[in-house]
């Protein structure tokens, strides 16, 4: 399962995980034709898709989401629980420090780090034993850029329960690790690395390889972070950025 996983980052980790083998479940917040549209994506290539819809602001509806959950594994894919959880689903907010207020602060926590909790936690049961979590954290979480502190914040947050959930659950013997990309060419932010060439052209400046991240970049090291060629990487962090103010 990858949630926001109808466009963005989120379109290209649900491909890179079918064409590794996996079927997918994906999880859109409004925009179904565009999740249909990967859903065809994937079956086009031979494997099994679903699409669901999920407010991952929404803590109070986890608990039907996931009988949502149980019904669509056992009637789309003749399946009782999920193999992998990429917890991705998220939005960017760009507002400095002294003016950012407590519902946007609020919106980031319960977006990135409620959810990535909550909804693993409800997901639990439904989660194969050595099976693995996928968090989805940022280059903000290491190195600060103005304007980015509410976002960065809570990112650092999720690399912090990205180790309390492989301690815990390595009874289960579920991996857990987090991913952090850098700045990558997608509508996240309103499209901003990828719109202002001025930003696109500063970023890839400053970063070794010589250019900003594209979502491919991304989307390959989740898959691989979710199948058995990962089985000995747990509660790690994983930067892909190109090097980006080593």
């Amino acid at each position: 399962m990858v949630t926001g996983g109808s466009r963005g980052l989120g379109k290209d980790m649900a491909l890179q995980l079918a064409a590794k083998g996996f079927d997918v479940v994906i999880t859109y917040h409004s925009r179904k034709d565009e999740a249909e549209d990967v859903v065809s994506e994937i079956k086009a290539h031979s494997r099994k898709a679903h699409a669901l819809q999920l407010d991952v602001a929404l803590s109070q509806t986890f608990d039907s989401f996931v009988a949502n959950v149980k019904s669509v594994l056992k009637t789309t894919f003749g399946a009782e629980k999920l193999d992998a959880l990429v917890n991705n689903a998220g939005v960017g907010t760009y507002v400095s420090f002294t003016d950012t207020t407590p519902e946007q602060f609020d919106n980031m926590v319960n977006i990135h780090l409620k959810a990535p909790y909550f909804l693993t936690q409800k997901l639990l049961p439904v989660l194969n034993d050595e099976g693995s979590i996928v968090n989805i954290s940022s280059g903000l979480a290491r190195f600060s850029l103005p304007g980015y502190s509410a976002y960065g914040t809570v990112k650092g947050a999720v690399e912090t329960l990205t180790k309390y959930q492989a301690k815990e659950l390595s009874s289960r013997k579920i991996r857990v690790n987090v991913v952090a990309p850098g700045a990558i060419e997608t509508d996240f932010g309103g499209g901003a690395v990828r719109d202002n060439k001025d930003m696109n052209n500063m970023i890839s400046s400053l970063t070794a390889l010589g250019r900003v991240g594209l979502a491919d970049d991304i989307g390959s090291v989740v898959a691989f972070l979710c199948s058995d060629d990962a089985k000995w990487v747990n509660a790690q962090r994983i930067e892909v950025a190109g090097g980006i103010f080593i």
